[in-house]
């Protein structure tokens, strides 16, 4: 969990909470979300 919170702070909007409203962090969250499984899954060859 820890390796995938340090994840996120690839993502600058997450790390500096630059979004305006509560609705545009959450989706910020999910769409890195999605795009580090999508990364894990890539290099495990899981696709």
């Amino acid at each position: 969990m820890e390796n995938f919170l340090g994840r996120f702070k690839e993502f600058k909007r997450i790390a500096m909470r630059s979004d305006t409203t509560d609705e545009s962090f959450a989706a910020m969250i999910h769409l890195a979300a999605a795009v580090i499984g999508s990364r894990l899954m890539s290099q495990h060859g899981l696709d």
